[in-house]
């Protein structure tokens, strides 16, 4: 150990969590210019993390060694040439850590472009500053994509997920006069509605698109924040307005397919809109992570924590998220 130095978890090879994942000693990563390097308190865990460790799709390893996870908190305690002096000390939150670099958030230290460190309120805790980032970002992207969602009716299925529940949270603050999610169980029913959900259907247990009906006095939802097209698509289309948009973000697996019905999607104008942050123009990245921080601001936005974990526990709580039993968000805290 030495003043230089950092703990951190890695990986050299892709694999199985608890085959792959490294817990060690590595140097401090030192910021370039236009760059901070930040204190990491909270490291957040997203599915393209696991996705990334395993390969999933055909995914490379873009480096020799990787220090997982996009999001994270902490402190500025370094800049390079260009950034500055009074960001040093400054609370943050990160997104897209580990995009195009080896280190992420899963280590006591990680630098990133100045942009991509963004004021944490005091208020806000360093957990829930590392549960923003990318489930904020794909949630923002797929309501606002198309314009205010003032006065709409939205459709979250999944919504104790991360980005579901982001999803109805930024939903409720962008005005959307009805948010309806769907659940599979009783914890995730819970969830979505502390989320500030106001209706929630099971989906086990209810007809979907009927009760939807119903809930909109038979007029749909003009968006839908879509976790999982295959199984869902055929609802999608039977709920969903004329000129409604299908916002899509994830699949059940990596070869899932859906069949369109391509003229009843022309003539009911529907839009299919694919959410992958990591392809965005910074652009709008820079209006996503704006919106998320004035929602902060305004007390609008409490990412649920669904599990912590220490930094040698992140084999751990990759499987547990891979899992799919979590409700809420893994989050590993590095410090207090």
């Amino acid at each position: 150990m030495t003043a230089d130095d950092m703990r951190a978890v890695w990986y050299e090879r892709q694999g199985p969590a608890r085959e792959v994942l490294q817990t060690g000693r590595m140097a401090r990563p030192q910021p370039g210019p236009g760059e901070v390097r930040v204190r990491i308190h909270a490291s957040g865990i997203n599915p393209s993390d696991v996705k990334r460790r395993t390969g999933y799709g055909g995914m490379p390893m873009e480096f020799p060694r990787v220090v997982p996870h996009q999001d994270g908190a902490g402190v500025i305690d370094a800049i390079g040439a260009g950034v500055p002096g009074a960001r040093i000390g400054e609370r943050v939150w990160l997104y897209e850590t580990q995009h195009g670099r080896a280190i992420g958030t899963a280590a006591e230290y990680a630098v990133v472009p100045s942009r991509q460190a963004l004021p944490l309120p005091q208020a806000v805790s360093f957990e829930a500053g590392a549960a923003l980032g990318i489930p904020y970002m794909t949630a923002h992207r797929a309501l606002f994509a198309d314009g205010p969602i003032g006065g709409l009716d939205v459709l979250v299925p999944g919504g104790a997920g991360a980005v579901g529940n982001a999803a109805i949270q930024l939903a409720k603050w962008g005005g959307a006069a009805n948010v309806i999610a769907t659940v599979s169980r009783a914890e995730q029913e819970t969830a979505a509605r502390a989320a500030g959900a106001d209706h929630v259907i099971d989906r086990k247990r209810e007809d979907v698109a009927a009760r939807i009906m119903a809930l909109t006095g038979n007029r749909g939802v003009d968006r839908i924040v879509e976790i999982s097209p295959e199984q869902n698509f055929a609802t999608a289309l039977e709920v969903l307005k004329v000129n409604g948009v299908v916002s899509i973000y994830a699949m059940d697996r990596a070869d899932a397919a859906i069949s369109a019905p391509l003229l009843a999607l022309l003539r009911n104008a529907v839009t299919l809109r694919w959410i992958y942050i990591y392809r965005l123009p910074q652009a709008l990245k820079d209006q996503s992570v704006g919106d998320i921080g004035r929602a902060l601001s305004d007390g609008a936005l409490e990412p649920h924590i669904g599990a912590r974990f220490r930094l040698d526990q992140v084999a751990e709580a990759h499987d547990r998220l891979d899992s799919g039993t979590l409700v809420g968000k893994a989050v590993v805290i590095l410090r207090d």
